[in-house]
């Protein structure tokens, strides 16, 4: 049936998610749903306050109305025009991401063995191997334990005076 066909009072009585499947049935096509809303405000004859007192309820009533499908990008139509062999396909329009291209490993590069860390030594003619014994040489353990001991005194001198 066509909206032509209601007269303005059938139209006034009418909820607005009845008007919004008639609309897409005559027009045969989707909607965005700013249009579909001042479309169907228009055949109401809303004010500006009744719109914004309306649109939280129709969207609303869009989302739970099992008739309604988004088809990506905020536009409207009937879920009856879209085949469930074809709604995936369909309705997600949304743009894809585009995937990072992943680096290739290179095992030759990843691999680091006793040959490459000897040819790395000759390069930078430095000794490459060392023990923990060579680290503690020329560390003075009591020099670094006056160094604490003080810290922690004046810690201790700033509290007090709190």
């Amino acid at each position: 049936m066509s909206l032509n066909q209601y007269s303005h009072e059938e139209i006034q009585k009418m909820p607005m998610i009845e008007l919004a499947s008639l609309l897409l049935a005559e027009e045969r096509k989707s909607f965005h749903f700013k249009d579909l809303f001042n479309r169907l405000a228009d055949l109401k004859g809303y004010t500006e306050k009744q719109k914004k007192n309306a649109i939280a309820q129709f969207y609303t009533d869009l989302n739970v109305e099992g008739r309604f499908l988004t088809v990506g990008e905020n536009m409207w139509g009937l879920k009856r025009w879209y085949p469930v062999e074809k709604m995936d396909e369909e309705v997600n329009v949304a743009p894809k991401r585009k995937k990072k291209a992943k680096k290739k490993k290179d095992e030759d590069e990843l691999d680091i063995v006793d040959e490459d860390i000897e040819i790395l030594d000759d390069d930078l003619d430095i000794d490459l191997d060392y023990d923990a014994e060579e680290l503690d040489e020329g560390f003075d353990d009591e020099v670094y334990d006056e160094d604490l001991d003080e810290a922690y005194d004046d810690e201790d001198e700033t509290e007090d005076r709190k």
